[in-house]
This record gives structure tokens, C-alpha cells and sequence, in this order.
């Protein structure tokens, strides 16, 4: 594989945020993902988003397990720290990372296979707890690194690219977010920058568990015909399969369309992706309102995009157990050992 560095040298022109820094410094390195894959627009659209609300890059705490969307946080944020867990344990090295520094801005990146397989417990409880963090899924309904079988997400009845149809029932991470109890969720297109970027934004402002669902394409093994590609309804007709072993440079797959419209996205085998964005008297703050809203477009064969649900009056796992306000690594012997009287009070309380 060769390694293709960025320029060190940046355009005098660029705009500077309000901490003096560029676009660029929220960039990582080259991606060596599939020439046209959702997921390098995911992370270009979180380098917008932390440009744009002028973050800074070494207050960021960036992890994720394994697959292609794990491999996404090299390609944002080089200044930030960042773990690469084992295969479906994101969810307790972000809580760990979340309670040791309230501080730290918590960004998880997770895919449909490394969530809704076998880490699907883990997502389970991390949202219940509340952690403090923006946790996103690229879902592309299938495996890409071990050569495209389904995933947990993918519809049943889809086919792979060999013709063998799915034989079970996708689970719907959107709906599990809100009935389990996550105060902000949200589903967007990987190629929707106008609507992914805000939800970004809004994603790391919020306080408590934020959750966004991207449908990020794959052009390597679930775009042709038959497949839905983890989405909720089925595709159109194909009249080509891109090969797998060679990728041809494709444009990015962009949309933009109207709030409480429908678009017909066409992908690169000419399959189409069918998208209804919610509109302006949509209430987003009733979840039970939310998952009726979401399943009802899904029996239509209508992929729901835009804020679901958000919780104004949420809460974070630190207010649940009334933590401590300081990183615990600024926390002296006198924090951590106040005395015998302040134990004495302590266990008087328990009697």
C-alpha cells in the first residue's frame, strides 16, 4: 500500500475560525478507504462541524472498535486524542475515557456491524447510561472488510452481490435508540452535507448521549441490484456490478432537497436510494411520536432522515452519579484521601 501524505503547506487565503485555526487543522491523514465510500463524507462533514463551532482538536477524545467505520478517526482530528478498541467494545472505552475527563469532547465511530452485531449489548447499555458523547454509525448494511456479508441492519429479503437473499429480519438502530432511552437521535445520508453537518454540531453540543444513524453507501459489496444496503426500503434496477477488486474513482454521491420532501438518489450501479427528510412541523420532542413516525415510513419503503428526537431537559451520566467536576487525573491525595472524619460522615450516612 502506498502512503500518500498531505500538502504541509496550506492555502494563505483559508478562513480562520475563532481559535485562529483552518479547515485543515481538523483534518487526519489520507484515507485509504474505497474511492467513493460514504464514510470519507462522514468525516469530512466532522471536520466541518468542529471547524465551524471552533472546538479545540486537543480537548476531543475520538474511539471506535473495528471495520471500515472504525478506521474513519485517522482521517479527522490529527491533533485529538484517539483509541481504536477491539471489535464492539467502543462503548466501554468511551464511558471510561467520559468519566475520567468530563472535559474531553467524546466522539464514538462505530459501523452496523461492529453496533448492531457484537457489540449490540454494549450500544445498549451506553445509551442507558447517558454518556456524554456524540456516537455515530456509518451503516452500510454489510461486513466490508471480510468481503461483504449482511449485517444486523441489512433488510430481509436483500440480496448479496452473489444473489443470496438475506434470510432474517434487520434490527433498526434508530428505533432501539429511542426506546431505550437516548436523549438525542437523529438519521442522516452520508452524501446530505446540508443536513449532516448541523446534526453534528448539534450532536456534540448536547449534553447527555447523542445518537446519529449515517446511510453511508458502499461501493465495494452492497450497491446492485437487489440490495438495500441497511436500508429501510428496496432498490431499484441495476444494470452493472462494480467489481471488487478494482475501484474506479467515482464523484461523491451528494443530495439536496427540501425539508418534508422526498428525493430519488441514483448510486453508482444505478440503483436508487429513496430519502424523505422531515419537515418543518415535525415535533421532535415526543420519542413515542418519533418511533411511530419512523416505523410508519419504513413499511412505506422510506428511509426517515433529519433530528428525530431530542430531550431539552437531558441529562448526563455525571449528574446521575454526581461526579466529581475535575479530571480525576488533576485530583491530588487530599481529593482522593480527605480523612478520617470525612469517611466517619460517610459511612454515618449508610446507618
Amino acid at each position: 500500500m502506498t502512503y500518500v501524505a498531505k500538502p504541509k503547506v496550506h492555502h494563505p487565503l483559508l478562513p480562520l475560525n475563532d481559535l485562529g485555526l483552518t479547515r485543515r487543522d481538523y483534518e487526519g491523514s489520507v484515507s485509504t478507504l474505497c474511492a467513493g465510500c460514504g464514510h470519507d463524507s462522514v468525516s469530512a462533514a466532522i471536520v466541518a462541524a468542529c471547524a465551524e463551532l471552533s472546538l479545540p482538536p486537543h480537548r476531543f477524545a475520538k474511539v471506535s472498535g473495528i471495520g471500515c467505520s472504525s478506521k474513519t478517526p485517522s482521517y479527522f482530528l490529527n491533533r485529538s486524542h484517539g483509541f481504536n478498541s477491539v471489535h464492539g467494545r467502543m462503548p466501554s472505552v468511551a464511558t471510561g475515557a467520559n468519566l475520567a475527563n468530563r472535559e474531553l469532547y467524546c466522539i464514538g465511530i462505530s459501523g452496523d456491524g461492529d453496533t448492531a452485531s457484537i457489540g449490540l449489548g454494549q450500544f445498549a447499555h451506553i445509551v442507558r447510561r447517558r454518556i456524554n458523547m456524540l456516537y455515530v454509525v456509518d451503516n452500510n448494511g454489510t461486513y466490508g472488510l471480510t468481503k461483504g456479508q449482511f449485517s444486523a441492519t441489512n433488510d430481509k429479503g436483500s440480496t448479496s452481490k452473489k444473489g443470496a437473499p438475506n434470510l432474517y429480519s434487520p434490527i433498526d438502530l434508530v428505533s432501539m435508540a429511542l426506546q431505550i432511552g437516548a436523549s438525542f437521535v437523529a438519521r442522516s445520508f452520508s452524501g446530505d452535507k446540508r443536513q449532516l453537518v448541523p446534526l453534528i454540531k448539534a450532536g456534540l453540543m448536547h449534553r447527555g448521549f447523542a445518537f446519529i444513524d449515517v446511510i453511508s453507501p458502499c461501493v465495494a459489496f452492497n450497491n446492485h441490484t437487489g440490495s438495500t444496503k441497511s436500508y429501510e426500503h428496496v432498490r431499484a434496477h441495476s444494470e452493472s456490478v462494480m467489481m471488487a477488486d478494482y475501484f474506479l474513482p467515482q464523484q461523491e454521491i451528494t443530495a439536496d432537497y427540501a425539508p418534508g420532501t422526498m428525493e430519488d438518489v441514483r448510486m453508482p450501479d444505478g440503483s436508487v436510494l429513496r430519502l424523505r427528510k422531515i419537515d418543518g412541523a415535525y415535533d421532535p420532542h415526543d420519542p413515542v411520536a418519533a418511533l411511530a413516525h419512523v416505523q410508519e415510513h419504513q413499511a412505506a419503503g422510506e428511509v426517515v432522515t433529519g433530528l428525530l428526537y431530542v430531550d431539552p431537559d437531558a441529562s448526563d451520566c455525571h449528574e446521575v452519579l454526581d461526579s466529581v467536576n475535575r479530571p480525576l487525573n488533576s485530583l491530588d491525595e487530599a481529593d482522593l484521601c480527605p480523612g478520617n472524619e470525612a469517611l466517619a460522615q460517610i459511612n454515618a450516612a449508610w446507618r
